[in-house]
């Protein structure tokens, strides 16, 4: 059921009585507070940095810093263009998942991001947590162009409508969010980390064999 998240007293919203207003954009009741804006209002985009590195020029490159695309890590090379916590929206090609939600990158560290994907970051109440949580909801099918090459562009990306929560409820909703994602990242971090410990024992036994 819509708006029963955790009231004060930890009960459902709207059924125990929260405070509702008419809202006539999206023609229903919505948590008094709250509001409809467009998603330029609630990120930051950094798609301007973006430099796509060809393949060939990658190969010569020392494997250091993440590579991404549109969809997934590419490769590893020896520079980067970011530093910090980021979220990756796919601009073209593998776009959209199975559900009608955008694909999406949580990224963190320093890294380089080719053209394939935004580069975007949480404002006005929302962090790169809340906002890949609510971007992971949003359905954006509606918004794609193409045929053969399926595309997000900025303009369309920029004006999707979304409902935004009181401050006070983003700001409680971050405080939950933020323990969950710290996990994620420690996990994934450790994970790389055996991966390459992984390797590095693999290579080393394939030396000792021959």
């Amino acid at each position: 059921m819509e708006f029963e998240f955790p009231d004060e007293n930890g009960k459902p919203y709207k059924s125990n009585g929260g405070e509702m207003v008419w809202n006539e954009e999206l023609q229903k009741e919505i948590p008094k507070g709250w509001e409809v804006k467009e998603l330029h209002n609630i990120i930051e985009n950094f798609d301007s940095k973006r430099k796509p590195i060809a393949g060939s020029d990658r190969q010569s490159k020392e494997k250091i810093y993440p590579y991404y695309g549109a969809a997934a890590l590419m490769d590893y090379i020896d520079e980067y263009i970011f530093d910090g916590e980021y979220i990756l929206l796919g601009e073209d090609g593998s776009v959209v998942t199975e559900n009608g939600t955008p694909i999406l990158q949580f990224v963190w560290g320093k890294f380089w991001v080719n053209n394939h994907a935004h580069v975007l970051k949480g404002i006005n109440g929302f962090n790169e947590d809340s906002l890949y949580m609510l971007l992971r909801n949003t359905n954006i099918t509606d918004i794609i162009t193409g045929g053969v090459q399926l595309k997000i562009n900025q303009s369309n990306l920029n004006a999707i409508p979304i409902l935004k929560p009181s401050s006070k409820i983003m700001e409680k909703y971050n405080l939950v969010l933020n323990p969950i994602f710290h996990l994620f990242k420690c996990k994934t971090n450790q994970t790389v980390k055996l991966n390459e410990l992984n390797n590095i024992l693999l290579s080393k036994l394939a030396t000792i064999e021959n």
